[in-house]
């Protein structure tokens, strides 16, 4: 498959993916991840591998898209939940009474 990486295409197979990680030792995982064989690999890790380029080149989600689309499981960094508004001291007074009785 013919994939863009850092504004260069390459030509990855998932046999050579695979093999190019062969005896490779995961790091420490920190975000994003390709799970590769048994092994979970950050993302950053596996395209540093796969294209010999500096980390700083590319990012996490060009490799995410390039390594599912070769069949790999990925795993993104799950978002974080947007911060819960806070009560106006007329709703906090209002929640503390309840609501009004259905008639």
């Amino acid at each position: 498959m013919r994939c863009v990486i850092a504004r260069f295409p390459f030509d990855l197979t998932k046999s050579g993916v695979l093999e190019s990680m062969k005896g490779i030792k995961p790091e420490q995982l920190s975000g994003e991840s390709v799970t590769i064989g048994r092994r979970t690999y950050p993302a950053k890790q596996v395209g540093q591998v796969i294209t010999r380029q500096d980390r700083r080149d590319f990012s996490a989600g060009e490799v995410l898209r390039a390594m599912s689309q070769l069949g790999f499981t990925c795993r993104e960094l799950p978002r974080p939940a947007a911060p819960a508004r806070a009560r106006t001291p007329m709703q906090q007074a209002s929640a503390l009474l309840g609501a009004p009785a259905a008639v």
